[in-house]
């Protein structure tokens, strides 16, 4: 709707006092009310997008990456022109119809195909034959328990790619030192990829749809170390997203930021996670609406775990599972801290645990008794944290990441590679 009349309301609501926003409302907001309502909307035109094989334009590199930076078809750096060849070039590493059409997605209602996903594909810089990871992406992208239309919204949260599978070894991604860090083009360009889709299809734009206060980057794909899940006898990412061990996946998740742990000492679990217990914690406040507001049950926080850390903690018998076990225990806030970060900066006037507890919205576990100093969780229950294995080997590093709840829900798609893929592989010389 273009032309939909808006009544703005100087200021924000936030942090002004009820008589500084009666005023705002009184002498700016209700006149303009009144006046779009009494009046007629502007004609309203759109100028029509051009099919899905129209040459949009045509020149040399330094002109196409003008034209698509100043029509807002490129993130700010250079894209690689995404020719009829290379798009051809990236649609021989599938099976599926180029014309197909994957799902509808939000905000701007464009449909999802194979034929788009491999001309972001090569814009982002990426190879063919990363191709069937980038379809499960816009597979998982399109799924309403992701909740893609909130990928705009004010914390900036950004969405992490987890990688899992043997096509992690079989295309180069980086599972060892300065994992997450770009530099590596396959770790890099598929996750420039996701942030590229999500503004040229779903329609993410800066100062228009996308409201993020901050923002943060596109993050670079995060590929699990299967090697020491398997020595150690952890499940990966993808076996507990429900997925067969040795399935090619990718889960995606939305995150509004983290922090990196330095130095995560000790012998045992009972020395060494206090300090990963208090990190995530640190890493927590208003995301506690996911626990017990509107969308109650949808946190789902996530810590990285270098390759040293999970093997130490793995020798003592720990599983995954006891690891999940203790941060439940162990990474817990005083009733009161968690009623006050609700009532008095989430602007929510009515917030009480125990009423909640009693109509059965949240378990019992956030009410045992009257003691406001009585520690509860974040989330609902120990499955409700993740666990990732990657990253420098020689390191005894972790990191923490913040979850946007149910605005980006972690979801997980299998890679469906086609027929001949190694065939074609050793073609590329692969």
């Amino acid at each position: 709707m273009p032309n939909l009349p808006i009544a703005r309301m100087p200021g924000h609501p936030g942090v002004q006092s009820k008589e500084e926003l009666m005023r705002a409302v009184l002498e700016g907001t209700v006149e303009r009310v009144i006046a779009n309502l009494t009046g007629t909307p502007t004609v309203a035109s759109e100028k029509p997008e051009p099919g899905a094989r129209d040459i949009i334009f045509a020149g040399g590199f330094d002109a196409v990456n003008r034209y698509f930076c100043e029509n807002e078809l490129s993130d700010g750096l250079p894209i690689v022109p995404p020719t009829r060849g290379k798009i051809e070039a990236f649609l021989l590493f599938t099976d599926r119809n180029p014309d197909e059409v994957l799902g509808i997605i939000l905000p701007d209602s464009r449909a999802a195909t194979i034929w788009n996903i491999a001309v972001n594909g090569v814009m982002a810089g990426c190879r063919p034959e990363y191709m069937p990871i980038l379809v499960a992406l816009v597979e998982a992208m399109v799924d309403p328990e992701y909740g893609v239309e909130h990928s705009g919204n004010t914390p900036g949260g950004d969405t992490l790619i987890i990688l899992n599978g043997p096509i992690i070894k079989q295309l180069g991604f980086n599972y060892t030192q300065g994992v997450l860090r770009d530099g590596l083009l396959p770790n890099t360009s598929v996750g420039r990829f996701f942030r590229l889709y999500l503004r040229n299809v779903a329609g993410f734009l800066h100062h228009k749809n996308d409201k993020a206060t901050y923002g943060n980057t596109w993050r670079v794909v995060l590929a699990e170390n299967e090697d020491v899940l398997n020595n150690i006898g952890w499940e990966s990412n993808s076996v507990e997203m429900g997925f067969s061990a040795g399935e090619n996946t990718v889960t995606i998740a939305r995150y509004t930021g983290g922090n990196q742990l330095s130095s995560v000492s000790g012998t045992t679990p009972e020395q060494m996670l206090p300090y990963v217990a208090d990190a995530v914690l640190k890493q927590t406040s208003w995301h506690l609406i996911f626990t017990v507001g509107p969308h109650a049950g949808t946190l789902r926080p996530l810590v990285v775990l270098s390759p040293i850390i999970a093997e130490t903690i793995a020798k003592t018998g720990w599983s995954k599972a006891d690891l999940k076990r203790y941060l439940f225990d162990h990474a817990r806030i005083p009733a009161w801290q968690f009623e006050r970060m609700l009532h008095d900066w989430n602007i929510r006037s009515v917030w009480n645990l125990a009423e909640e507890v009693r109509l059965g919205h949240i378990p019992k576990v956030f009410y045992e008794s009257d003691d406001p100093n009585r520690m509860v969780p974040i989330v609902w229950e120990a499955e409700d944290f993740m666990i990732a294995v990657t990253g420098d080997p020689l390191r005894n590093n972790a990191y923490v990441f913040a979850h946007n709840g149910l605005l980006g829900y972690p979801v997980g798609k299998q890679i469906r590679l086609p027929k001949d893929w190694d065939r074609r592989l050793v073609e590329l010389g692969r």
